[in-house]
């Protein structure tokens, strides 16, 4: 019995996890980057690019994995290496994100995929389960070249 607890004690969580079901909807995606921007705030952690992230994929759950009576979720979680790793999931996993190739003729819409990838680390998609698909974006401050900075939170030092 006590290597079953051992183990347990040692499982590796992270003290700093975020997670909120929202609308799918453009009101639900603008209250899932209020709440992000807030959080990240109360964790000491820049705001930027990490809200313009959170925005870009929730409004892409909102308007492209919409499903009515359903709704998405968002979620923020750091690791121990302090990578910020955003989440946001939807219920249309048939409906993958595609970015769209940079446009010779500017339009009004089409480019959020291309902003997360140009702001995250590394982003990606998650099946699973059916219906379900999370789309996910990672800021690293190790090998994210300026792009993000933690500062200390409390007087505690928690990054670079």
């Amino acid at each position: 019995m006590s290597d079953v607890n051992e183990q347990i004690s040692t499982l590796h969580v992270s003290a700093r996890q975020f997670c909120v079901p929202l609308s799918a909807t453009r009101r639900g995606a603008r209250l899932g980057r209020l709440l992000a921007t807030e959080q990240l705030r109360s964790w000491g952690l820049p705001l930027d690019p990490a809200r313009l992230i959170v925005a870009e994929l929730a409004a892409n759950a909102a308007l492209h994995g919409r499903v009515p009576g359903r709704s998405f979720r968002l979620a923020l979680a750091v690791t121990a290496e302090g990578v910020l790793r955003i989440e946001v999931t939807d219920t249309r996993g048939e409906a993958l994100p595609v970015p769209q190739p940079a446009a010779t003729v500017p339009a009004e819409c089409g480019y959020g995929l291309l902003l997360v990838e140009e702001l995250a680390d590394r982003w990606g998609v998650r099946h699973g389960p059916v219906p379900r698909k999370t789309v996910w974006a990672e800021l690293d401050p190790a090998t994210g070249a300026g792009k993000y900075v933690l500062r200390s939170h409390a007087g505690r030092g928690c990054g670079r």
